[in-house]
């Protein structure tokens, strides 16, 4: 089939002609790619094109696509069976390294970033006896329903539901702050404190583009909660195991952390943890009820087991982070080269090019960015074989399998792309 076929067949099967909002290309204004395979830093769509790929799967693919040791271990552990719905030995190692990687008391699997956050939002409920959950503008946490929340008009305010479906009762239970501001949170706390359950934070944020914390931030978010008896969920399904090996240290703090990606190596995966006492309340050890037919299965933990145990030695993050400073150099030398106002904004193998002057501090400024700029600069490139986030507000992945040749690629395909932009 064709990339033209794939995606005709696609649209009379599926909502929007995907599985995933995302993967329209809609903000973009362009069509989705049919990719139909992965090698290294690199993927191919339905009519043979090669694409230097900054996807990656949002995250997970810090190796790159079909690490043969990673393909190994699925393919091996696949011939063993691929569900058991029973405790398995993978869980056991996979679980170890997990473990002894982040300093976390007890864990458990689960299958995706937003069921971690779901249950770990029940658990911080059950262990306060309170109901009301602080996110920050501009934090994705997965599509529960209580997460699917949008700012209303105050500095602190509670949340409007974000999608339809939701109940204005249940995105009412989650209160909004502004991400990188401090005084609201305190503020938030000093007039409702005593009802709030946790706060959910990701320590850099990646789903509104790159932001980066703060250090006045991330010391209100150690501190307020604690003293006012709520507790701190550090969303790390991004920046667990990315940023380094274990996580990202910036919440030292947390009382639960929620994990995923690149634990899963590729496969689908979340998981969450913290002491021993507060996870002790999970069934079947406590009353608060949490369950996966599929959590811990034996094809996602080998693969994550064979992705941990090649990430260890810490030189994967090395290359990768060194590559992806070459690649913040190059964009903004293309940007400065061109007239156009870019920021390009980068934690280790991780960045974003925002089409605004400066790098924001938070969700509004980030929503300055020249959207429809974006839009046609992703089209040059993949024009160019470069294949992007399709999103201004989506973060960019550098793998350990990329070389200087995708970055020097990349970059002058930016360079390309961005002549003449000053004058539309």
């Amino acid at each position: 089939m064709t990339n033209d076929e794939i995606r005709r067949e696609a649209a009379l099967l599926f909502p929007g002609g995907v599985n995933s909002p995302v993967r329209s290309f809609r903000s973009v204004g362009g069509k989705p790619v049919p990719i139909v395979r992965g090698a290294g830093a690199h993927v191919f769509d339905a009519d043979g094109q090669r694409y230097v790929d900054y996807i990656a799967a949002f995250g997970p693919l810090i190796l790159g696509h079909a690490h043969p040791a990673v393909v190994d271990a699925i393919a091996a552990a696949a011939a063993e069976g691929t569900a058991f719905g029973a405790l398995t030995p993978g869980e056991v190692e996979l679980g170890r390294r997990v473990m002894q990687a982040t300093g976390l008391e007890r864990v458990r699997f689960v299958n995706s970033g937003t069921e971690a956050t779901m249950t770990a939002i029940r658990l911080a409920r059950a262990a306060t006896g309170r109901a009301v959950i602080v996110k920050f503008d501009g934090c994705y946490h997965g599509h529960s329903d209580g997460l699917l929340v949008k700012a209303g008009s105050g500095v602190a305010t509670f949340g409007l539901s974000d999608s339809a479906g939701v109940p204005a009762e249940i995105a009412g239970l989650t209160a909004v702050l502004p991400y990188n501001d401090p005084g609201a949170l305190r503020e938030w706390f000093a007039s409702h404190g005593a009802e709030t359950a946790a706060v959910i934070v990701e320590p850099v944020a990646g789903n509104m583009g790159l932001v980066e914390p703060s250090p006045a931030f991330l010391a209100a978010l150690q501190e307020a909660p604690r003293e006012h008896g709520a507790l701190l969920i550090a969303d790390e399904v991004i920046t667990g195991f990315r940023l380094r090996f274990g996580l990202s240290n910036l919440l030292p703090g947390a009382d639960l952390v929620c994990l995923g990606k690149i634990i899963g190596g590729g496969l689908p995966v979340g998981a969450f943890g913290g002491r021993a006492e507060l996870m002790d309340q999970l069934s079947p050890a406590g009353p608060v009820y949490q369950a996966g037919t599929l959590a811990g299965n034996p094809l996602v933990m080998a693969a994550g087991v064979a992705t941990l145990d090649l990430l260890s030695s810490g030189a994967a993050y090395t290359r990768a982070e060194e590559l992806a400073r070459h690649l913040e150099n190059g964009l903004v030398a293309a940007c400065r080269r061109a007239g156009v106002p870019g920021a390009a904004v980068r934690s280790g193998s991780m960045l974003t090019l925002f089409f605004r002057e400066g790098a924001p501090r938070d969700y509004a400024e980030a929503r300055e960015s020249d959207t429809a700029r974006f839009g046609r600069f992703h089209r040059a490139m993949l024009e160019r074989g470069i294949l992007l986030p399709p999103s201004q507000f989506e973060t960019w992945f550098v793998s350990a399998a990329h070389t200087e040749a995708d970055i020097d690629q990349t970059v002058k395909a930016a360079h390309d792309a961005l002549a003449g932009e000053a004058h539309l």
